[in-house]
């Protein structure tokens, strides 16, 4: 359930300097109905030395709930704890102005997504997503951005191959505690400085026949900012 109990705007959401530790967060208010595991409480994006940190708390247990296995690809579940951001989609290398680009840290225990063919599906790991509206997707509005069959767009180095705009890059995620955290390298990712973001905790679904959408936003748990639309409407 989407809640609107921290007010703050989105052009007031973050504005990173280029010193060697700086950045901003945005709070948000305790949910009791949320589960513990996906009620955000501060997302934050910081730099640090060469790194860019993209880092989450929620009231307690990050990483503590995974989907359900269901055997399948076909209708199986992502969890995510997601930092959609300003970045032009072009900063990681896809093509330029294709939706909004957001970090992801993803369990889903029913397929593979790494870009070298080895097995993910044990473990939380993160990637790259391009968002896009999408009515189809239901309520949330919302769907990682389908590669339409014959096409060719450019994709990152470490795209996994999947008919979807989404990168499988080599950064671990880190749990501790009541926080998850994503260390990027600095000069892996450009236009940082004056990025926006935002905190979300949401699930995706694999469509049941494969075909597009193949992956939408499907549950909402928790936004950081408390105003999903912002940037559902800003991507249209």
């Amino acid at each position: 359930m989407i809640r609107a109990t921290y007010a703050v705007t989105l052009l007031a959401i973050l504005t990173l300097v280029g010193c060697s530790t700086s950045g901003r967060e945005v709070r948000s208010d305790v949910t009791p109905a949320t589960a513990a595991p996906f009620d955000i409480v501060r997302a934050v994006v910081m730099l640090q030395g060469e790194d860019v940190i993209f880092r989450m708390e929620v009231r307690d247990g990050a990483g503590g709930d995974t989907p359900r296995a269901t055997g399948a690809l076909e209708g199986s579940r992502v969890y995510a704890y997601l930092w959609p951001t300003t970045l032009d989609t072009a900063a990681v290398g896809f093509e330029a102005g294709q939706g909004i680009l957001a970090l992801a840290v993803t369990s889903h225990p029913d397929f593979d997504d790494a870009p070298d063919g080895r097995r993910n599906r044990d473990v939380w790991h993160t990637h790259w997503l391009v968002l896009v509206p999408d009515e189809a997707c239901g309520p949330t509005g919302l769907k990682v951005r389908d590669i339409p069959q014959g096409a060719t767009p450019r994709v990152p180095r470490t795209w996994p191959g999947l008919a979807l705009l989404v990168d499988s890059p080599d950064l671990p995620p880190t749990f501790v505690g009541s926080a998850v955290e994503v260390r990027v390298p600095r000069d892996a990712v450009d236009g940082v400085a004056g990025m926006r973001f935002d905190g979300i905790t949401a699930a995706f679904r694999v469509s049941a026949d494969l075909d597009a959408p193949l992956l939408c936003m499907t549950d909402v748990f928790d936004v950081a900012s408390g105003d999903l639309r912002v940037w559902v409407d800003g991507a249209r």
